[in-house]
This record gives structure tokens, sequence and C-alpha cells, in this order.
């Protein structure tokens, strides 16, 4: 076994392993080979390092011959049409694991089946790279397909280790230029006032925590001849390690804004923009008057962004019929805000499972029926502004977000007090997410199968939860839909992960599920009260009360030894 190991052509992911043996890290190595990464809500996911349940070159390849497989199946025209292959800046040196050498290694497995490759020469945002031949995220039935063809297909095929090679070859093309012109000339349909955007005197700084983001968000700001923002020096770079921050991501809150925020006092600006290191998410904050910093929740910028999306639109479309040809999509774990909104308003709302594959595919289908699809979200900080990206999309929703800011502050009005109008006008929408960490599969499928058989009877659904009244279930693990003719769910179930959705006759909305990538069971709750219930202070009362009661007669953390999240 050492012997074979010895063999591969990545030293320091040999060497890791050897040490794992010699030490007899016998738990390690079971991690590190025990299993096989899995896809989950966004594709194949997974650390850095050895073994067939990380990323390293060996699994790289394996995972390209699958899908490499699988495409030439798919499509007749594969060999004319061929695939595009990006990459950012992250890296485990450790393992010698790097995306732009996995990009090179995927681009060998493809050119050796004389496949073209379209290979980005430098680091791109996610929403440079599409997924599949529509535009959005693999969605079933080719996530089992490609699954099934990569298990196929293990043992690496001579040349797919010949990436220095590939790198020469007459199938390689760069499609960097011509992709980053296409994007920011697309994106300027969105820019609607540009005369305010050159006048802004609104300051704002970007970081884009050592990830891609920098030049793109730079680009994009140029692109709507808004002012640059002012950039975080210590993370515009990209930088793999990550130093400035102990987890690179944005939805954390204010711990990943430490340095945004010194450098707007510094620069006397009042509003933060973050993306994450793949630059496909945003997160906002703004100064307050008390000199307090808010960070804006997902699901508060899903709100700006929608009533900002529709207000542009409205502005330039004086046709009261063509709003019902508009649509706007959010998953089932996000706020209904723009539920509220499209009632008022007229355009049409709906519901996806969780994660964008969903919303993107199902934008694709929308558009090809005529229909425009003005903006999605979900509530951990994705955001697609324009469909030219049928994903979410942090570099346009940046943009998009800057001119929003430079109109409210013509109106001397700033994105708290927009968020506040938001909810006055279409119902207060409150949210308070948070989960747990289970790493008992036993526990967790209990859990669940008592909320299923409630009183002992199967597909029996409590009917209340403390003194909060039960009205309708949802649960998307077995399909059954009480507000649905014959009990059948209308979005796509599966039995392999958990989520039942509760919903109350106060107005509160409970969804409790496990991750897909995490050992965690998430809860995500709202409140949805109607326009003129504008006590606050009385319904943040309420959705406290039923978040209690939620973890405490459902979720059950004592019974069931859950880990509370992190402080």
């Amino acid at each position: 076994c050492i012997r074979a190991v010895a063999q591969w052509p990545n030293p320091k992911t040999a060497s890791m392993v050897q040490d794992l043996v010699r030490d007899g890290a016998i738990e390690a190595l079971k991690k590190c080979f025990s299993s096989r990464m899995e896809f989950g809500t966004a594709g194949l996911r997974a650390a850095m390092g050895p073994g067939t349940s990380c990323m390293n070159d060996l699994t790289i390849i394996q995972t390209t011959q699958g899908f490499c497989r699988y495409l030439e199946e798919s499509f007749d025209d594969f060999k004319d049409r061929g695939v595009v292959i990006g990459y950012d800046a992250r890296a485990h040196p450790p393992s010698g694991g790097r995306s732009k050498r996995f990009a090179s290694l995927a681009a060998a497995v493809f050119i050796s089946r004389g496949v073209p490759v379209h290979l980005f020469s430098d680091i791109t945002p996610t929403p440079f790279v599409v997924y599949w031949e529509n535009g959005a995220q693999i969605v079933s039935p080719h996530d089992k397909g490609i699954a099934k063809a990569i298990e196929e297909n293990l043992e690496p095929w001579p040349e797919s280790w010949s990436a220095e090679e590939a790198l020469k070859s007459l199938l390689l093309k760069d499609p960097y230029k011509d992709i980053h012109t296409q994007y920011f000339k697309a994106i300027q349909k969105h820019c609607h006032h540009r005369d305010i955007n050159k006048r802004s005197e609104v300051k704002i700084v970007h970081t884009s925590v050592h990830g891609v983001g920098h030049t793109f968000v730079q680009s994009a700001f140029n692109a709507f001849d808004l002012h640059p923002p002012y950039a975080v020096e210590e993370q515009k770079d990209p930088d793999p390690e990550f130093p400035t921050v102990k987890y690179p991501n944005p939805e954390e809150g204010e711990g990943v804004l430490t340095l945004s925020f010194a450098l707007a006092e510094k620069e006397g600006a009042t509003v933060v923009l973050a993306n994450d290191p793949d630059a496909d998410r945003l997160a906002i904050a703004e100064k307050q008057e008390s000199g307090q910093w808010r960070v804006f929740s997902g699901n508060e910028l899903g709100a700006l962004l929608g009533w900002w999306m529709f207000r542009c639109w409205k502005a330039q479309n004086s046709d009261a019929a063509g709003v019902k040809n508009l649509y706007m999509l959010a998953s089932t774990v996000s706020s209904k805000i723009l539920r509220a909104i499209a009632l008022k308003e007229g355009f049409h709302f709906e519901e996806t499972l969780t994660g964008f594959k969903w919303m993107g595919n199902r934008a694709r289908e929308l558009l090809d029926q005529g229909k425009m699809v003005l903006f999605a979200f979900e509530e951990a900080i994705g955001y697609m502004c324009s469909p030219s990206v049928l994903d979410k999309d942090g570099v346009s929703a940046a943009a998009i977000a800057g001119e929003m800011i430079s109109y409210l502050a013509t109106k001397s009005s700033s994105l708290s007090q927009q968020v506040t109008t938001i909810y006055e006008e279409y119902g207060y929408h409150l949210s308070k997410n948070s989960y747990f960490i289970c790493h008992d599969q036993d526990v967790i499928r209990s859990l669940f199968e008592r909320l299923r058989g409630h009183g002992g009877q199967k597909d029996s659904y409590p009917t209340e939860c403390g003194r909060f009244s039960i009205s309708a279930v949802r649960d998307l693990t077995t399909g059954y839909d009480s507000n649905q003719p014959g009990n059948k769910a209308v979005l796509p179930t599966s039995s392999s992960s958990q989520m039942i959705t509760f919903t109350f006759s106060n107005g509160g909305v409970a969804t409790i599920r496990t991750s897909g990538t995490e050992p965690k069971i998430k809860y995500y709750t709202e409140l949805c009260a109607a326009p003129g219930n504008s006590d606050v202070t009385h319904l943040k009362k309420e959705l406290d009360d039923l978040v209690v009661a939620i973890v405490e007669k459902f979720l059950e953390p004592q019974k069931n030894k859950l880990q509370p999240k992190p402080a």
C-alpha cells in the first residue's frame, strides 16, 4: 500500500498518507478513504487533502473522467461544443492542492478525448462559468448520471496526468477577454440611473475577503459609472490562507468585516460591501446614526434588491399588463417578503427548493416560455439580479446595490430606512435562523420521524407547538403537503434529506432541515405580518417565543444531545 502511494504523481498527498500510516492514525485514514465525495446542494464539495473523500489531483481526474463520459453520451456534438473551465485562488499547500492545478488536470482529461476546452487564463468569479448547457447548475437526473459515470471511470486514463502538455494543445482556448467584455456589457442593462451614479458622493468600502472579487467589482462599478469603492488593502489580493479572518464567509457577519469598518471610519464611508472568496455572494453593512454598524441579513437584502429591481422595471414600463409577465423567485427557507410584494404589485412569485440550482433551472424554464425573471434570492446572501447569469452573482449585485444606495441618497434616505419603508408598505417580515450540530444520523432520523408520526400515527403531524397553532405542513422528504390536493407536494421531494415546513396561524413559518454538506440540523423561522401591523416590539417577541417553542418541543436539544451553534 505504501509503495503504491509513493508512486502517486503528487508527492505531497503521498507523503501525507505515508505519515498517517506511520503514525497509526486509523481514524484520520478512515476519514480520508472510507467514503467518496457526493453531490450536495451545489455539486461536489469537499476539503482539499489526500483520499477519496477529499479534493486532490486523483479525485479531480476521476470526477472529470466520469463527467467527460457522461457528456459524451449526452451530446452528439460534444466535440464541437467543448467545455468551459474556471478556477479561483484557493489552495492547500500541505497536500499540493490548488484550484488552478485542478483546472489544468480537468483540461487534460477533456483534451485527451479530443474535446475543446475553454480554460480561463486567470482567476474568475463563479458567475463567469456556467454549468450545464442551459446555463444553470446541474440537477437530477444529471447528478445521478454523472456520479454513476465517475464510479465507472476511476482508473486514470494515460494522458489524464499530462496537464503541462494539455496547456500547449491547439484544443485549448482562453475565453477570459471575451467573457469579461460580454459580462460587463450584459449587466449594464440593469444600470438605470447613470447620471445619479456619476454625481453620487456616497462613499462605499468593498472587501473581497482574500478572494477573486476585487478586480471584478471595481470593473462593475466602472460599468455603472459609479465612483470606485475603497478597497480593503489587506484583503483585496487573493490569498488561499485567508490570513486576516477566522472564516472567510461574509455571511458570518461582523467578525469578517472588522477591517472594512476600520477603513470606512478612516475614509468617512457609510456602506460596506463584501463578497465571499469566489464572489458569487454579497453582504452589506451600513453605518447607523448611533455610529454602530448594521449588517443586513440575507432576507433584508432580498427585500431591498427585490424592491429595487421592481421599482426600476416599473419606471421603464408604463404598460400595466406587462407586470403579469414578471416573475421573482426565492428558496423555501428564504423570506416570503417577495410574495407579499407580488400580491400587491401584481407580478408572480414562486418558491423553489433550497439552492440556486433550483432557482436557476426554474428561471431557465420561465425564460424559455417568454417570461421575464426579474430577481431571485436565497437567505444565505445569494442574489440573481440579471438573467444573464442563472446563478447567484455577487459582482452584478454589488454594482446594482451601489446604484440603489446612490439613488436613496438623493432622497435623503438610507438602506435601513428603506427596509423599514418596505416592511411598512408590504408587511413586516422578521426572521430568525440558526442551527444545531449533530453527528449521529440515528438521532437525526428519530427526531424527524417523531415529527412525522405524531401520536404514534404515520403521516400524522403536530397540530400545535406550545401555544402556537399549526395551520399547514409540508414535508419535502416524503412528498406530503396539507395545502395541496391529495396532500401531494408540488415541489420536488428527496428521501435522502430531511425537510419539514410548518405554517402557523399567527403568520409564522418554520422550516427544519438537514444540511447537505455539514452535520447540522438547521431551522429557519419567519413571522409574516399583514401591512399595517407595525408593532415591531410585539412582533419580535412573538417570533422569539415561536423559536423557543420550536427548539424545545420539536428539536429537544437536551434529550437529543444537540450542540448549539458556536457563539
